[in-house]
């Protein structure tokens, strides 16, 4: 059976509508980049009829500013800037493209695309480079911020490690020493004066340490 061909479901104005790039960038002093071209792309199972309008008319020539894009298909669609002066620069115009079934008038879908005449790309591409060096000098401070009160934090106290090397050096020294017959301690808990001092000696280190933290 023959199954009718399928329509477009979206109310008028919420059909996406997909367009590459959706910026351009003209460089006064780069005649290569007074022309740009817009992808159309049409990723549905209909034909779509497009309209490309803008706010600035004057300032643009349009190839193709209507027509047509099959099913699963794409129109490059060619703009070029024939109004550089610097009284344009830096004024943003927009585009908007407008996309609509074959059969009907109504507007399935609409994208603006924003476009920007500059004086110079090399003007640009440095400015583009002195805020890359400002966002990295800005992350360097910041971790080095971080870092430092990380560092601040495992500063602030001894280590657990430190205390109980602390405390069985203590408990070492509070032993009785080898050869003590009156303690009531075991005998194989008894230390040799050459244990108690090794014992003394990484106390004293200890508390060091301790106090410089």
């Amino acid at each position: 059976m023959h199954q009718p061909k399928r329509q477009p479901e979206s109310v008028e104005g919420n059909l996406p509508v997909f367009v590459f790039p959706t910026e351009l960038i003209f460089y006064a002093d780069d005649q290569s980049t007074h022309k740009q071209v817009l992808t159309l792309y049409n990723p549905y199972e209909f034909a779509l009829k497009f309209k490309v309008l803008c706010t600035t008319p004057n300032k643009y020539v349009v190839a193709d500013a209507a027509g047509a894009v099959k099913p699963q298909c794409c129109v490059d669609i060619v703009i070029r800037h024939r109004d550089v002066r610097a009284c344009h620069y830096g004024v943003i115009d927009k585009f908007r493209l407008q996309v609509s079934e074959q059969s009907q008038r109504k507007a399935l879908g609409r994208k603006e695309v924003v476009a920007t005449l500059l004086p110079s790309a090399k003007e640009q591409q440095k400015d583009e480079e002195e805020k890359r060096i400002k966002e990295h000098l800005t992350e360097s401070l910041f971790f080095e911020q971080s870092f430092q009160q990380e560092n601040r934090t495992v500063s602030s106290g001894p280590s657990l490690l430190t205390v109980f090397l602390g405390v069985v050096c203590i408990a070492a020294l509070m032993l009785p020493t080898l050869g003590d017959v009156e303690s009531l301690v075991p005998l194989y808990l008894h230390l040799t004066v050459n244990q108690k001092l090794v014992a003394a000696y990484i106390l004293g280190l200890i508390t060091m340490a301790i106090l410089r933290t």
